[in-house]
């Protein structure tokens, strides 16, 4: 999408720096709605000067410097998008979709194929212009074939406010899975770390000098050869329950890539979030199982223990 937006006007910001420092981190210090990859952009672009002359992002600047900041209103290509998405949660800066299995979150720049990114910019309209052309309002991410629980951003500040809660980790996220093959234990945490796979870039792999993550996860029903898991990844590494599950010898079933190949798509929900909301309190919202899940917990008869979470919960907000 970067590619395919255009700037049309800009706003401007200025402060007079209060101590010495980097400029993108005085920037980023001032401007809490803005993050930091995003002043290093506008740097870069030529959107910021320290005493009106053009600065770069690593330039230094002393106590009492003034800086200016513009930020462009960006056009971005809107194509319409023939689907609906079902909105579990709304408020001014925020809202949750549940994800259907077989949408993409976002595309590469540019591309106009359906996504969940393109479906949000043109539900904003006029108002995506405040987003820069670098994922706009996208906060998270689910693989094109998990479905479930997405938070979406309306405004940048609930978007560095929503991705800080991500990075900071104080989010709980839970997820379930349907497994070809039933864990050793009934109930653990998988500690291994992830990195990309050494021989196939579109893949992730545990080795010894992957980044850390960890998932827990419980059984909830099982039978000789399948099982129904509850889990709650700690950290959010790309395609991480996928992977720590084949590792234990229980790849989600219908898993392509990390497991055996079947008819239909890979079994993993996105069931629930707990996230601080970006305006204070925190947001727990659920997705109940979509249709195709429902259908493959009672063809195993997991149907009985699988109820708690078919039916649809309201989104609540406690502050």
């Amino acid at each position: 999408m970067g590619d395919a937006s255009r700037t049309l006007e800009s706003s401007s910001r200025e402060l007079v720096a209060g101590h010495d420092g980097r400029i993108d981190a005085l920037l980023a210090e001032s401007f809490p709605d803005l993050s930091r990859a995003r002043i290093q952009r506008l740097i870069d672009g030529g959107y910021a000067r320290v005493n009106g002359e053009p600065a770069r992002k690593s330039a230094r600047v002393r106590e009492g410097t003034t800086l200016t900041l513009e930020l462009p209103v960006v056009e971005h290509t809107v194509v319409p998008q023939d689907f609906e998405l079902s909105v579990l949660y709304e408020d001014d800066v925020m809202l949750v979709i549940d994800k259907p299995a077989g949408l993409v979150v976002h595309g590469a720049p540019g591309d106009t194929a359906p996504s969940v990114a393109l479906w949000m910019l043109e539900r904003l309209g006029p108002a995506a212009g405040q987003f820069d052309s670098e994922r706009p309002c996208i906060v998270h991410r689910l693989d094109k074939d998990t479905s479930g629980v997405l938070l979406l951003a309306k405004t940048p500040a609930a978007q560095v406010s929503l991705s800080a809660a991500f990075e900071a980790r104080t989010t709980r996220k839970t997820y379930l899975a349907l497994t070809h093959g039933v864990p050793d234990r009934a109930k653990a945490m998988i500690d291994a770390g992830i990195a990309r796979h050494p021989g196939d870039r579109t893949k992730m792999a545990i080795t010894m000098r992957g980044r850390e993550s960890r998932t827990a996860y419980e059984v909830v029903a099982s039978d000789s050869d399948h099982a129904l898991l509850v889990l709650h990844p700690e950290t959010g590494r790309t395609h991480q329950i996928r992977v720590h599950l084949a590792a234990i010898n229980c790849p989600v079933l219908f898993d392509r890539v990390y497991g055996k190949r079947g008819e239909g798509r890979q079994m993993l929900h996105a069931w629930r979030i707990e996230v601080p909301h970006p305006l204070g309190g925190t947001l727990t919202v659920t997705a109940p199982l979509p249709s195709d899940f429902r259908a493959m917990v009672r063809s195993l008869g997991f149907e009985q223990t699988a109820l708690q979470y078919v039916e649809p919960v309201p989104a609540s907000l406690e502050r």
